[in-house]
């Protein structure tokens, strides 16, 4: 008899979770942690309070949820709505197409058949975002890239997993291998009263160590998926994208027309104005800082590249404006500290100078615009409910009692102890608290004393808490990066973590095994 399981919707699941949470606030007592103007826990401060059990508000924790997610619900959507407008233009396919193409000739060389041009293809996506990970903290960024990276996948024969594994995957063991990661090691090494980004030797080759395995990794699954699809996870619900694949397989490239020299005057005109208001962009990268002509040089390139692209066919000049946002995307977040509303607004530009480009009526332009924001509405929705997670577990008062208790749990525990201690909160503390910062305001300074109080170096204790924000990310239902990367690759969240748990649990003891060194040998900053 054949089975009637189906998996849940994530809805469903993360729904199920709030329930749970709520009734742990009838279990666990209240308690909090006295905290200073800045947010961070004083010591020795943690004291019981009222227990504030929680029942009909988990469906006010839903509105809560999404007020504190607004900023990711409303990316998903204006990000969604773009790539539709770009998407109608078909300008990705013929790019992808154009791309296996090339790939394809590639093939005759003897050196890339031996390597595999795909496999290179994945290697250096990878690296490219596990460094942007790793140097500037790219987390919500990568959700601008799934609509890219899951129909490449796709295209080159896999799945709209490794698709996520070679974006948003990637870039998140980055972010857990931080090298300058502003948001976890900048935080961290302040609270801790550390120099700022010391320790750099040992991170970098900590870095190198789990890239490559999630390289290898996602390699293999890759494989696997290529000689045998229906071994893929995603088998069946990938049709959504082989479809759209197939059926966009024919498209042929468009000459221009006056719309998009119009469109390519308008954007150089742009581009020149910002090479005179900005000659020079500070960029921020770790502890150091650069000046650099990046804007009169950005414009010279497109002006030269975006006159070649539009001569040769609309679509190329479409490819054009999607790779200078991409190029204005990293100088903003480097150079001018630009987070998710500023890249939205960039990205809304991009669809709708795309849309313009294509000769497409401005009425029209608008409907394709809100068809994309209706088609990421579940997975944005889905967010906001994840948020609801956090709003019952500090409604009632139970997050510092957990922290308070796991800290109790490490004490008489030997240095070895008190690391994987520390590890292993952080961990855990990550499935329920998904942002550094606010996870580093809350753990860092009372973990920096216990560190004193065991012996070992508070550089240790950062490096604890950097693998513990970075590897659980990928797995919990509260992220709404997570959630958000996964809607709009329409992999359900059950799906994912079957996958993904093996992989995460061999980071887990990989990251373990990272620190231990750091205890017996003479690392500089440690």
């Amino acid at each position: 008899m054949a089975s009637t399981f189906k998996i849940p919707h994530t809805f469903t699941i993360v729904f199920c979770i709030v329930i749970a949470c709520a009734i742990l606030t009838w279990i666990v007592p209240g308690g909090e942690f006295v905290r200073d103007d800045a947010g961070n826990v004083i010591a020795d401060s943690y004291h019981r309070v009222d227990s504030q059990p929680q029942t009909w508000q988990i469906f006010t924790a839903f509105y809560a949820g999404f007020q504190k997610a607004a900023n990711i619900i409303v990316f998903i959507l204006m990000i969604g709505g773009a790539f539709w407008v770009l998407n109608t233009t078909n300008a990705i396919n013929v790019g992808i197409y154009s791309f296996l193409g090339f790939t394809e000739k590639l093939q005759h060389n003897k050196v890339m058949k031996a390597i595999g041009v795909n496999n290179l293809v994945i290697i250096l996506i990878m690296l490219m975002f596990s460094a942007f990970g790793a140097i500037f903290g790219m987390s919500e960024e990568t959700l601008a890239f799934m609509v890219i990276f899951v129909p490449l996948a796709i295209s080159m024969g896999y799945d709209s997993i490794t698709g996520v594994l070679m974006c948003y995957v990637a870039a998140h063991v980055g972010f857990a291998g931080a090298i300058f990661n502003p948001f976890t090691i900048g935080i961290a090494q302040g609270l801790s009263g550390l120099q700022p980004f010391s320790g750099l030797e040992y991170r970098c080759l900590c870095w190198l160590i789990l890239t490559t395995i999630a390289i290898v990794f996602t390699l293999i699954y890759a494989a696997r998926v290529k000689k045998n699809p229906q071994k893929s996870f995603m088998y069946e619900l990938d049709a959504y994208w082989r479809d759209k694949v197939v059926k966009n397989e024919e498209v042929k490239s468009q000459k221009s027309t006056v719309a998009t020299w119009v469109v390519y005057g308008v954007v150089a005109g742009l581009m020149i104005f910002l090479a005179f208001r900005f000659p020079q962009t500070q960029i921020t990268i770790g502890n150091g800082h650069y000046e650099l002509i990046l804007f009169p040089i950005i414009s010279v390139i497109y002006i030269a590249l975006g006159f070649y692209a539009a001569y040769k066919s609309v679509h190329g000049f479409i490819l054009t404006l999607l790779l200078l946002t991409i190029v204005m995307l990293v100088v903003g977040v480097l150079g001018y500290g630009w987070y998710v509303g500023e890249i939205a607004g960039l990205f809304f530009a991009m669809g709708l100078a795309a849309g313009l480009a294509f000769n497409t009526r401005f009425d029209r332009l608008i409907r394709q615009f809100l068809e994309g924001c209706g088609d990421m509405l579940t997975p944005a929705l889905v967010v906001g409910i994840a948020g609801g997670i956090i709003i019952i577990l500090q409604d009632g008062k139970i997050i510092d009692t957990i922290l308070y208790g796991a800290s109790n749990l490490m004490a008489d525990t030997g240095k070895e102890g008190a690391v994987g201690g520390m590890y292993l909160i952080q961990n855990l503390l990550n499935l329920i608290i998904p942002s550094g910062s606010a996870k580093a305001a809350l753990t860092i300074p009372m973990m920096a004393e216990f560190s004193d109080l065991m012996g070992i170096s508070r550089q240790i204790n950062v490096l604890a808490f950097q693998f513990g924000d970075g590897f659980t990310n990928m797995i919990t239902p509260t992220s709404g990066v997570l959630i958000g990367a996964l809607g709009i690759a329409r992999i359900p969240y059950a799906k994912w973590a079957k996958f993904i748990f093996p992989f995460i649990l061999i980071l887990i003891i990989i990251g373990f095994l990272l620190l231990l060194p750091t205890i017996y040998l003479p690392l500089n900053g440690f």
